[in-house]
């Protein structure tokens, strides 16, 4: 795997042990643009929460409260990222808890580099597949190619059946207006399609997207606006 595509993923660690996170740090750093660092499970959550990284490695021992807990509450409001569990002994129980995590790997101390270096290339073959499978229209606000979800604000939203004929119309064919008579074809296919009831399917749909995301096009149709990373 090249090198090039760890650069613009985001990494945080999170360790109490100062020395131990140092010397991990420097590593990290030759292989991330963007690393954070924590003590503990308080610190980690604010990190995260403000830089939104899609690695995190943790420790579990750490005071007052266990990385496990840190990860129970990562899960609670993201299901996509990636995570490696460090631990000073296999515990059974840890173990049991972490199966339902979602975990990409859980190491046992003292970690290997090359251990740690195959885990951290399952986390990035992991997010470049993520990617290419979320249509973004904001930094936040995707629709998942494969499980026909969308998502604005990293909330999910309910999608009829037309809105997701629609969605995914305009998304196959992003780099150009689709004209009301395609529209017609591929969303009422089995009857005449009104202009009030394209109205209101256009109307619900924009609430799910953000704003100028779904454009009209005078007198010809409509197309979608993609966000740009």
């Amino acid at each position: 795997m090249s090198l090039n595509e760890f650069k613009n993923i985001k990494l945080l660690y999170v360790e109490d042990e100062a020395d131990i996170r140092k010397y991990a740090m420097s590593y990290f750093k030759r292989l991330f643009n963007k690393t954070y660092e924590a003590s503990n499970v308080s610190e980690a959550f604010e990190v995260f929460s403000k830089q939104k990284p899609q690695i995190i490695i943790t420790d579990i021992k750490m005071p007052k409260s266990s990385g496990l807990d840190f990860i129970k509450k990562v899960r609670q409001v993201d299901s996509k990222c990636q995570i490696i569990v460090l631990s000073a002994f296999l515990d059974t129980k840890y173990l049991l808890d972490a199966i339902s995590l979602n975990l990409v790997k859980y190491l046992t101390k003292p970690i290997k580099h090359d251990e740690l270096y195959l885990a951290l290339c399952d986390c990035v073959k992991n997010i470049l597949n993520q990617e290419q499978k979320l249509i973004y229209f904001s930094k936040e606000s995707y629709f998942d190619t494969i499980n026909k979800n969308l998502y604005l604000e990293q909330n999910q939203m309910k999608i009829t059946p037309k809105e997701l004929n629609f969605l995914e119309l305009l998304i196959n064919n992003k780099n150009r207006t689709i004209c009301y008579q395609e529209i017609e074809n591929h969303i009422w296919y089995d009857s005449v399609m009104s202009e009030n009831a394209l109205r209101i399917l256009v109307k619900k749909l924009r609430k799910k997207l953000p704003h100028n995301t779904l454009e009209n096009v005078a007198r010809m149709g409509y197309k979608i606006n993609l966000y740009s990373q």
